[in-house]
């Protein structure tokens, strides 16, 4: 059988990208959720907000540390595996990464090191400005990456001239059409999921009794985040549809399973589609309600995605069913947002089993709603690298072997396999302990950290004066 090292390296690069992506979308709402407890502790001065931002720095030690370890190949694989498009796109993607570095990864690499070793060891206002110096990094970085990717899906502001990318504007380059709603769609998910993450790791430890006064807060302080990203997040990825539909209308016939151009299309709840033959199967879908959806108008007319030939339609099922992935995660995320909304009534939305029961389930529904949104924006661009401009089979290494891109792609499996094992071990045992700040007189033998992952460090064995009994919640 013959490896096909256009086919390996896209798989290569999308395991390394989705692995990657879960760690940052995770940390940039988990860094502004700690400078929000800082600023409430440094306020208010209430031990308790003290206790859960150290314990939410303790996770983000580990989380930050697994992605930096996982996304540092990522510029490494440009060059390996896509060097015509590293070439090509140069001129622009070389300055947006170095701004990136410069304006981002300096300024949380100046006060990482403060938030996670300095309390106690530098004034409260300094540990709090450090705090909000590293949420500001997270969303600065944020900003340079989603221009960039938007760029490759939206080009402006240059020109292709003898293979290689031109800068005629930089500032249409760097606000492209799509940048917008890129940015507050992943700026949006980021919250979302760090919320649900807080909410879901509190509902936890209040099933178990522990630390009851500050998980309440938590869970409380999530569930108001929720109540509104969750429906605002659906009203901004209504605008990122409408902005896809003008410049990538393929992709928006691929995430619809829609072959013929027509007006009055329906939502299709369930098809199996078939790229061979350029129809689906078993269609059930909601009559006219697709068109009114992406064009507002009940008759709107969509392109389909016979408009072009079948080697230029991206890979239609996988982004057919991811985009409904994403949708379904979406409203469930709604549901449980309004759901705590209710139980607030009498306080019982941290005394019912049933929902903090799932809202522990939820916690990883942002990560797999994030890995479809992203199959969904990827995989729908297919076959293009750089849209309309440069095509995927353009920009790999000419001189890569099919077993060149194997033997990487399995290194790659290994070593990340071995990173994510690693950094749940080390997740668990913060989990473990939780909130507590006593862990024993092992913590009096504990030297000052020297590492990040040393920021979580907490000793595996707990005493048996700190073990946790449950909490009768009718004394509460």
């Amino acid at each position: 059988m013959e490896l096909d090292p256009l086919i390996l390296s896209r798989i290569q690069f999308a395991f390394v990208v989705s692995f990657h992506a879960i760690f940052p979308v995770f940390t940039i709402g988990l860094a502004s959720y700690i400078a929000v407890l800082e600023g409430l502790g440094f306020k208010t001065k209430n031990p308790v907000w003290m206790k859960l931002s150290s314990f939410w720095t303790r996770v983000f030690a580990v989380v930050f540390g697994m992605g930096v370890v996982s996304g540092i190949v990522m510029s490494f694989q440009f060059g390996t595996n896509w060097s015509n498009f590293a070439q090509a796109s140069a001129n622009f993607l070389g300055p947006m990464l170095s701004y990136e570095v410069i304006t981002a990864f300096f300024l949380e690499a100046a006060f990482l090191g403060v938030l996670l070793f300095g309390r106690d060891r530098v004034p409260a206002g300094v540990h709090l400005f450090a705090a909000i110096m590293v949420a500001t990094g997270t969303l600065i970085s944020t900003f340079w990456i989603l221009s960039a990717n938007s760029w490759m899906h939206t080009p402006a502001g240059t020109e292709l001239r003898d293979g290689v990318f031109f800068v005629t504007s930089w500032s249409e380059a760097i606000f492209n059409p799509s940048f917008r709603y890129r940015f507050a769609h992943m700026v949006i998910a980021s919250f979302l999921t760090g919320g649900f993450v807080v909410a879901g790791v509190s509902a936890w430890y209040l099933l178990k009794g522990r630390e009851v006064e500050a998980n309440r807060k938590a869970l409380s302080m999530s569930l108001w985040l929720l109540l509104f990203l969750a429906p605002a997040q659906a009203v901004v990825g209504d605008f990122h549809g409408l902005n896809t539909l003008e410049h990538q209308p393929m992709k928006v016939a691929a995430m619809e399973g829609h072959w013929e151009t027509s007006k009055n299309v329906p939502l299709l709840l369930f098809a199996i589609p078939d790229k061979a033959n350029q129809t689906n199967h078993f269609e059930i879908g909601i009559p006219s309600l697709a068109s009114l959806i992406l064009t507002h108008d009940w008759d709107g007319e969509i392109l389909g995605l016979n408009e072009v030939a079948p080697e230029e339609q991206p890979p239609v099922a996988i982004v057919f069913w991811s985009f409904r992935v994403m949708v379904a995660l979406g409203l469930l995320m709604i549901l449980f947002a309004f759901v705590g909304l209710a139980l607030r009534v009498g306080d019982r939305f941290w005394r019912t089993r049933w929902f903090l029961q799932g809202m522990r389930f939820m916690s990883i529904a942002p990560f797999i709603a994030v890995l479809s949104g992203w199959f969904v924006t990827e995989i729908g661009r297919a076959p293009w690298l750089v849209y309309g401009m440069m095509t995927q089979a353009q920009a790999v290494t000419p001189s890569l072997t099919g077993g060149m891109a194997l033997f990487t792609l399995i290194g790659y499996v290994i070593v990340y396999s071995m990173v994510f094992s690693a950094g749940v071990y080390y997740l668990m045992r913060v989990l473990y302990v939780g909130l507590e700040e006593d862990y024993g007189e092992e913590a009096d033998q504990i030297d000052r950290p020297k590492r990040p992952f040393s920021a979580s460090h907490v000793p595996f064995e707990l005493h048996e004066d700190s073990k946790f009994q449950p909490v009768n919640h009718g004394d509460h």
